[in-house]
């Protein structure tokens, strides 16, 4: 039995997965107000992500074209580790995040995303983590003075 997904052809459903997500955002971003570059309105930034994301994902997949060796179609089994992983780590972030405040919910979802890969280790996801929290001060909480609290319990 054959199953659709290769370590080839996945590149082509990735590239397709982010094409179709940016084409919704940009549909969705149309609602709003674009604006210009000088005055954005509020959906300018979906938009603008949206385009990037299906220019990004035309790019990976028909970069999968070129990299099929003949003969070489070796198939894979599904990363269960990687899929679970993820998931968890939105739950964690929206839990986290509107319980425990910005920095909780951004080291979690850092954390356990990082876990999804086989390669990292407990230490590196850990070093990872600090990291984005560190720039996650930063870019939102200095930079940006984002109204999401840095710590809160309740």
């Amino acid at each position: 039995m054959h199953s659709f997904i290769n370590k080839y052809n996945k590149d082509y459903y990735g590239g397709g997965l982010m094409m179709l997500l940016g084409l919704g955002s940009v549909l969705q971003g149309r609602d709003y107000q674009i604006g210009t570059l000088q005055r954005m309105g509020s959906g300018f930034f979906p938009v603008a992500l949206g385009v990037l994301l299906m220019l990004i994902g035309a790019a990976i997949a028909l970069s999968a074209k070129s990299a099929v060796p003949e003969g070489d179609q070796k198939q894979l089994a599904p990363e269960w580790r990687g899929w679970i992983c993820i998931t968890l780590s939105i739950v964690a972030f929206v839990t986290l995040g509107k319980y425990g405040g910005l920095l909780p919910a951004t080291f979690a979802v850092v954390f356990i995303s990082a876990l999804g890969d086989r390669q990292n280790t407990i230490k590196s996801a850990l070093i990872l983590s600090s990291a984005m929290v560190l720039v996650c001060i930063v870019v939102f909480w200095w930079a940006l003075q984002l109204q999401f609290p840095l710590f809160q319990w309740g």
